[in-house]
């Protein structure tokens, strides 16, 4: 700990995220990237950038590209935020909608990174714990609050919110911002987005990096009533008042018109989930359902942390997490029909001495 170092600094605790190693012919199920490469008119866009005006300043409002967003989601560009991946838009978030005198409510099984902003810019919180089955229970955030963050399919289970619920969320919270990260809502999940004109207090998070498979340009946005997106874009121009990269805008461009494209590799990946839940199922393995692009599974008799350094040992990453809740979990990417059947053989092999359940 240096001297130098502010209070803010002395008391954070950060995120960690999933790990990127160097591993030879390593099968990399940790972190949720899309195992299918962007569009071929996505790579061409980014090409084409490769030009002289790369020593211009990008548009710092990314009209094209929120014109593009709005369109897409039938709204309005006033309605649209864009920055450096959702965790940047969150961020942003945090700071600008939800410090208030009343706590924030988070699930105490969630997206890593929410207590983290909280610690950071001072915001008070409590944590709303998810049933046995560690599905929310919306009934339990019924209660004082300055606001609601919760990510719909959760980022941890996988698990989906349907929209009546998201409703009621709202409906119990009309004086309070709530925010629903939908990271991973394009692999099962409804979208709370066609609700925006309906409740002011809404903001809806999205990504390009799953479903998108462009999570190294990060590129994340928001969807909410104009006031709200006013109070972000405040923030964003005294940070960093040219985020996003003409790079990364015009990859975006292409990417929302090529939604064919998205729609097949989406298709495939839903498709995989569902072939791999069946073959874990059969190897004894207990499974969250999931609408997300990964399962949540563990095998009785053989603990998560275990199970993952076995897998690591073969180059397979996977991904556990120490909440008590979920710590004899792995969390699975869902790969490519190559990487499931290699995962489904090796897990095939560890667990054939370990007890069955029942």
């Amino acid at each position: 700990m240096s001297r130098f170092w502010s209070k803010v600094v002395e008391g954070l605790d950060p995120y960690v995220p999933g790990e990127q190693p160097t591993i030879p012919d390593l099968i990399k199920l940790n972190t949720n990237e899309s195992p299918y490469g962007p569009s071929p008119s996505v790579l061409e866009a980014v090409r084409a950038q490769a030009s002289d005006t790369l020593r211009l300043y990008p548009d710092p409002e990314s009209i094209a590209l929120r014109d593009a967003l709005a369109t897409y989601h039938g709204v309005r560009r006033a309605n649209v935020f864009v920055g450096n991946g959702s965790d940047e838009v969150l961020g942003h978030i945090f700071a600008a909608l939800l410090k208030h005198d009343a706590p924030l409510l988070l699930s105490d099984i969630t997206y890593g990174f929410y207590p983290v902003y909280c610690r950071l810019f001072g915001i008070c919180y409590e944590t709303v714990p998810v049933d046995e089955r560690l599905c929310i229970r919306v009934s339990d955030y019924r209660r004082n609050a300055g606001g609601l963050v919760i990510a719909n399919p959760n980022a941890q289970t996988g698990i989906a919110l349907k929209q009546t619920d998201i409703v009621r969320l709202l409906d119990d919270h009309p004086d309070s911002p709530v925010v629903i990260d939908e990271a991973y809502v394009d692999f099962g999940g409804e979208t709370a987005a066609k609700l925006i004109g309906n409740y002011p207090n809404l903001v809806v998070v999205r990504t390009f990096s799953k479903s998108r498979a462009l999570a190294g340009l990060r590129l994340g946005y928001a969807l909410a009533d104009a006031a709200l997106i006013e109070a972000l874009i405040r923030v964003k121009n005294s940070f960093n008042s040219y985020p996003i990269g003409r790079v990364t805008q015009a990859a975006a461009l292409a990417c929302i018109a090529d939604d064919g494209y998205f729609w097949e590799t989406r298709d495939r990946i839903v498709d995989q989930r569902e072939k791999l839940a069946k073959s874990l199922t059969q190897l004894g393995f207990d499974l969250i359902p999931s609408s997300a692009n990964f399962v949540l599974a563990r095998r009785p008799g053989y603990p998560g942390p275990q199970l993952a350094t076995e897998l690591r040992k073969r180059a397979i990453l996977v991904r556990t997490f120490p909440e008590t809740r979920i710590s004899d979990y792995v969390r699975i990417t869902i790969g490519t029909d190559h990487e499931m059947n290699q995962l489904v053989a090796t897990l095939s092999e560890l667990v054939s001495d370990a007890p069955r359940p029942g």
